[in-house]
């Protein structure tokens, strides 16, 4: 599955989000910019299917249908659309997620989810005051659990604070599984996984391959 976005834009002169152009795609993760408080959300609701753009277009494997995109896509935690009321347990949050799924969602089968997660221990925690990484691993687990679901679409998660990396991880982990994976995050977050990216190459390369690199950057060779 893949899904398209191209030259999307929101608002009357694209104020909420000027023309962007991003595709995403099973077994991927992605990572768009979005800068400012709305846009993250603007661009979520365009590549999830749930809203229109006022210019451009949203395909999924090359053709116009929301209602599929809808379908097959989870909006992860984007600000008063789909994130959890900041007092609610992580308990709370895992019972109505399991409810959405059409899953058992009594005391029982919530206890028995978190153990499967590995976060009983923080069950009657309100969900504003776990870690960030904890927050995103328990709002993505839940949000596979919906029949028919193949990507995720998650918003700011660097609003939360916490180490990029770690939720890079866990998006590429999920990509691993099979999930279309689309991350929108601010500037200084992808400048950050950017630059852990490049670390990773180099660290890949033999000394050869690292010297070659150096003497290009310096100038050194045509």
């Amino acid at each position: 599955m893949r899904i398209d976005l191209r030259g999307v834009g929101k608002g009357r002169r694209t104020e909420a989000l000027p023309a962007t152009t991003i595709g995403y795609e099973s077994g991927r993760a992605t990572l768009a910019r979005a800068e400012t408080e709305q846009r993250p959300t603007v661009l979520g609701l365009l590549a999830s299917g749930r809203m229109r753009p006022d210019t451009g277009t949203v395909t999924i494997d090359g053709r116009a249908d929301a209602a599929a995109i809808r379908r097959a896509i989870a909006l992860v935690d984007a600000p008063d659309v789909s994130d959890p009321a900041p007092n609610v347990t992580v308990a709370g949050v895992a019972a109505e997620e399991l409810m959405f799924a059409g899953v058992p969602s009594n005391p029982v089968s919530v206890a028995r989810r978190l153990d499967k997660f590995g976060l009983r221990d923080v069950a009657r925690i309100p969900i504003a005051n776990v870690d960030p990484i904890v927050r995103l691993r328990l709002l993505t687990e839940l949000a596979i659990l919906r029949d028919d679901i193949e990507g995720l679409v998650l918003v700011s998660p660097d609003r939360h604070g916490g180490d990029p990396l770690e939720w890079w991880e866990l998006a590429k982990r999920l990509a691993d599984r099979g999930f279309a994976v689309l991350v929108i995050a601010g500037d200084a977050s992808a400048a950050a996984i950017g630059a852990a990216a490049m670390i990773e190459r180099m660290q890949a390369m033999d000394v050869d391959e690292v010297a070659e690199h150096a003497a290009i950057a310096e100038g050194g060779l045509a």
